[in-house]
């Protein structure tokens, strides 16, 4: 198995005139993804591009690098001799690329940031001040998107996540963790008092086709539906509405204090009650060749140190 297959005459030695560093960036996502979809999605590109490329690579250098099986790719001998050599190959890239971007020797420069909606418009937006007196060679992009934007095509600098990534050659760091409270503006909690029951409130809740979210799910599980009083798919049309005495919602504790809001105040009887909010986490994450480039490096520090402290920030 791996071994070099027969060939004509013609083909005993390959040519690798042709040879080109993507080529060995396909075997190496081949080698840590298993599968040809998600090496892929990794690279940007599609499966049978990612196909067709291994078997030019394979016919090349004259050897089977992966046996198919159902369950996805096995590596064979051959791949098993040849990954050290694409990795160093591809650390060598990734060094060049830093000694390129290192030639920036202050921070100047566009960053792209994308975040979860609520993140970017409450904590990321109000502090893009701080960053720009700080390092006043920087511009910045800021996108408040549920979405995932890919970090190695290059869609964004840097990402704040709701999940550490589990793949691709990406650096990442805890920068908070929380759980859920109810919040509401100080007058609507002072003229609620304690609550025996959350049916004695109204409430604001995410829109039906946000209704997978946890948060959601929990409210729908806990509130009669005649209580919900608004339903919105914006996080800032929730805050804004909460702050307006509109009702109570429930959101992360960094929310404590944003647009004066304060966390309800409930029974013990009502607590004890109540299915427990899950812990959430806030990942700071980044494309390993880009982490020191020193724009890169100005905006990652400081929103590190910026974001400890806010309540749940990892300090």
């Amino acid at each position: 198995m791996g071994g070099p297959k027969k060939r004509g005459a013609r083909q005993e030695t390959p040519s690798f005139a042709n040879l080109r560093w993507d080529d060995l960036r396909i075997l190496v996502a081949l080698a840590r993804e298993k599968h040809l979809k998600s090496a892929g999605e990794l690279l940007g590109v599609n499966a049978s591009t990612v196909s067709r490329r291994l078997e030019a690579l394979e016919e090349a250098i004259g050897a089977r690098l992966f046996d198919r099986t159902p369950s996805g790719l096995v590596g064979t001998v051959a791949l098993e001799e040849l990954m050290p050599h694409a990795e160093a190959v591809e650390s060598a890239v990734e060094a060049f690329v830093r000694q390129v971007a290192g030639f920036e020797r202050e921070p100047e420069g566009t960053v792209r940031i994308t975040a979860p909606p609520g993140v970017a418009e409450h904590f990321l937006a109000p502090i893009t001040r701080e960053i720009r007196e700080q390092y006043p060679g920087l511009r910045l992009e800021l996108e408040g998107s549920v979405a995932y934007a890919n970090l190695t095509r290059r869609e964004a600098d840097i990402a704040l996540r709701a999940f550490r990534p589990d793949r691709g050659d990406l650096v990442s760091v805890k920068i908070g963790e929380s759980r859920d409270f109810i919040f509401g503006s100080a007058e609507y909690v002072e003229e609620l008092g304690t609550l025996s029951s959350l049916d004695d409130a109204r409430w604001i809740q995410w829109d039906h086709d946000l209704a997978h979210f946890s948060t959601a799910e929990w409210l729908e599980k806990q509130v009669h539906p005649d209580s919900i009083w608004l339903r919105t798919n914006r996080i800032g049309a929730q805050v804004e509405a909460a702050e307006r005495g509109l009702g109570l919602v429930v959101l992360p504790e960094i929310y404590e204090g944003v647009h004066g809001l304060v966390r309800a105040e409930l029974s013990p009887e009502l607590t004890a009650s109540l299915t427990p909010f899950a812990n959430q986490e806030l990942w700071l994450v980044g494309h390993r060749a880009l982490r020191h480039v020193p724009r890169i490096t100005a905006v990652w520090d400081f929103l590190v140190t910026r974001m400890a402290g806010l309540p749940g920030g990892k300090r």
